[in-house]
C-alpha cells in the first residue's frame, strides 16, 4: 500500500526546435525569393525602325532612367560620374569577361548619360554591348 503522494511532473513543450524551423523557413524564403527590381524602374524606350529582336542570355544590363539615375543589373550607381560607373562595370565584368553590355536608356535620359556610358564601356574594352530600343508601333489604316 502507498501512503505517500508522489508529485507528478507536469509535461513541458520546448518551443526551441519550433522556433529554429520557423526562423529556417523565414530564410529560406527569403534567399529563394527573387526581386525584380526592373519591374519598379518605368522606362520609355526609344523607337527604332530597324530594332532587332534579339535574346542574348548572357548580358549585364545598364538602364538609365529620363531623371538621370544609373542602375547596373540591380544596383543603383551613387552617381553618374564616369569613374563610378567604369568602376562598377569593371567590377561586373570581372566574373563574366564574355557577356554583352545592354544599355537601355528611357527615351527621355540626358544624353550625355548614355555617351558617358559609352565611353566607360569603351575605357573598360567592353567591346560586346547593344542599346534597347522599341519598334514603332504600326499606324492602323
Amino acid at each position: 500500500m502507498k501512503l505517500t503522494d508522489e508529485e507528478r511532473e507536469e509535461p513541458e513543450v520546448n518551443l526551441t526546435s519550433l522556433i529554429d524551423v520557423v526562423f529556417l523557413l523565414l530564410i529560406f524564403f527569403m534567399v529563394t525569393t527573387s526581386f525584380d527590381r526592373h519591374s519598379l524602374l518605368r522606362l520609355d524606350l526609344p523607337e527604332a525602325t530597324t530594332a532587332e529582336n534579339e535574346s542574348v542570355p548572357n548580358r549585364i544590363e545598364l538602364v538609365i532612367t529620363n531623371d538621370g539615375r544609373l542602375f547596373l543589373g540591380d544596383r543603383q550607381l551613387v552617381d553618374d560620374r564616369r569613374a563610378t560607373l567604369q568602376a562598377a562595370l569593371s567590377e561586373a565584368f570581372a566574373d563574366n569577361p564574355d557577356a554583352v553590355l545592354v544599355i537601355r536608356a528611357d527615351g527621355e535620359a540626358p544624353h550625355r548619360l548614355v555617351v558617358r556610358s559609352l565611353d566607360a564601356a569603351s575605357a573598360e574594352g567592353i567591346r560586346r554591348l547593344t542599346i534597347a530600343a522599341v519598334e514603332p508601333e504600326a499606324s492602323a489604316p
